[in-house]
């Protein structure tokens, strides 16, 4: 485009231009999920799940090139986007003022030269020129002076276009792609940029979550060998990637940490849990693993594929010890109520250990409930940017399923900066929220369970609940005899009625 005459400015074709770049954009919004696909495809590869061998080790490897070069390719297209919609504005507006400064000249009975300076412009009118011929010479005159200034502009318009143009094509010399013709993917690989780029600071979800997206298939491979601690933990990364850095953490655990202490036998727990789900035929994935707090997260389901997710939240004196099978076990029985709901429906549930309850009526119940707040609040968020990525398919149902003290922990989540990343809460045998209200824990849908035969559901200890009247919630079924443990027994009302708001809005019948 350097150099290019007025001519030629007036021939570009920029309804073409503008169809390629958008045709373009569309090719780049749709490498994303492309690369998922292949990703996801890769990882089952490599772990021997539907192809072993040399063969399906090669398969795996040219994936994950692939998959590599895809992700280069993305990114550089990305850093492009905005040079080429500068370039189609810019040619745009060259084109339109050279045909208008052109046809300018010719109505006048002028031409242009190449710097776009009018030829032929009659001299300036005479004392002795007829009344006539003055007024002719006046109106070419102001029509040179109207096609060079515009020719000016749609020569300067034109340059700023192939500024963009070489802008918008830096990105793609970097991976080695020439200006002039296709590339081969053994060329590309080669030249990507292979560090991991340092991990995201601060603990915010969606910059963890952007963090993870900018990775390669080989970077993230390697960021989970050599941090599993750091992106184990991180909120907003897929359940796959924390998965398998939580397990090798959980190995370390059991291998190094002395039996007996807190820490082993946690780890203990945990795979006690995971093999128990296994052996039930359950997918399983280890979303959070902090031995020395005793905080655990586990998935009965796959969290990165699940249209529906429900975490559970339960109540005081709940430890990863003493109780981490009892809760996974009421996620399982969860996921098929919600799948006898809507058969068909893929359904993932969290037993999520991931704050320190506490003692009834310990000093530390209120600190318990405003950190667990926050960390709830926070766990909610990473489970929502994790699939807020294109790639990652539509966001799932979010479903938050509390219990007791959960419920408290719950309206604390709702009082973090920020709403609720959930669509449901549900409270199951409330002492209160503390929220005042349905209408302050942040969620479209609030639902509520309790039975005169549990006291504490009707204590009031934390302000308002579903027993109160005017709550605003809907009430799910109980049973009179019902106790304050026994709201997801799997011989009770109210199992098959959660499992049911998990699936989809639920409604009395």
């Amino acid at each position: 485009m350097t150099g290019a005459t007025l001519t030629e400015l007036a021939g570009w074709d920029v309804a073409q231009l503008r169809g390629s770049v958008g045709a373009l954009g569309t090719v780049v919004d749709r490498l994303p999920p492309w690369r998922y696909r292949l990703d996801a495809l890769g990882r089952e590869l490599g772990t021997a799940e539907c192809w072993s061998g040399p063969a399906g080790t090669a398969a795996a490897a040219a994936l994950v090139e692939l998959s590599t070069v895809a992700a280069g390719l993305t990114a550089a297209l990305d850093r492009s986007a905005a040079d080429l919609a500068g370039l189609v504005a810019a040619a745009g507006e060259a084109q339109e003022r050279a045909a208008t400064a052109l046809a300018v000249a010719r109505a006048a009975g002028l031409r242009l030269d190449a710097t776009g300076t009018a030829v032929g412009v009659p001299a300036a009118p005479l004392p002795v020129m007829a009344p006539d011929q003055v007024a002719d010479v006046t109106v070419a005159r102001a029509a040179a002076a109207v096609a060079e200034a515009t020719a000016a502009q749609a020569l300067a318009a034109g340059a700023q276009a192939a500024a963009r143009t070489a802008a918008a094509a830096e990105p793609l010399a970097g991976l080695g792609v020439p200006a002039g013709g296709p590339v081969d993917l053994g060329d590309l690989a080669p030249r990507l940029p292979a560090p991991v780029p340092a991990l995201p600071s601060g603990g915010a979800p969606q910059r963890a979550a952007d963090w993870w997206a900018g990775l390669t298939a080989v970077q993230q491979l390697e960021a989970i060998d050599a941090w599993p601690g750091a992106v184990g933990a991180l909120d907003g990364l897929p359940a796959w990637a924390r998965d398998r850095a939580n397990r090798a953490n959980l190995a370390a655990a059991l291998q190094h940490l002395p039996p007996g202490s807190v820490g082993h036998d946690t780890a203990r727990a945990v795979q006690r849990t995971l093999t128990e789900l296994v052996d039930t035929g359950s997918l399983a994935q280890l979303l959070q693993f902090d031995p020395a707090a005793g905080l655990v997260a586990v998935s009965v389901g796959d969290l990165d594929t699940a249209a529906a997710v429900g975490v559970l939240v339960p109540g005081v004196e709940t430890t990863v010890v003493d109780d981490l099978a009892a809760v996974a076990g009421d996620a399982r029985d969860v996921a098929a109520a919600a799948a006898v709901a809507s058969p068909g429906l893929a359904v993932a549930t969290v037993a999520w250990l991931g704050y320190r309850t506490p003692r009834w009526f310990s000093s530390v119940v209120e600190q318990a409930s405003h950190r667990g707040g926050r960390d709830l609040d926070r766990a909610l968020d990473g489970l929502a940017a994790s699939r807020g990525a294109p790639a990652a398919g539509p966001a799932p149902r979010t479903t938050v399923l509390a219990h007791s003290y959960g419920t408290v922990v719950t309206g604390e989540a709702a009082r973090a900066p920020g709403r609720l990343a959930a669509d449901a809460v549900v409270l199951l045998g409330s002492p209160g929220t503390g929220t005042g209200g349905a209408e302050g824990l942040e969620a479209a849908e609030v639902y509520g369970a309790w039975s005169p035969t549990d006291p504490i559901a009707w204590s009031g200890w934390y302000g308002a609940g579903p027993f109160d009247s005017g709550f605003g919630d809907v009430r799910l079924p109980t049973e009179p005899t019902q106790g304050h443990t026994q709201y997801y027994d799997r011989d009770r009302p109210t199992l098959a009625a959660v499992g049911a708001v998990v699936a989809g809005p639920w409604t009395p019948r």
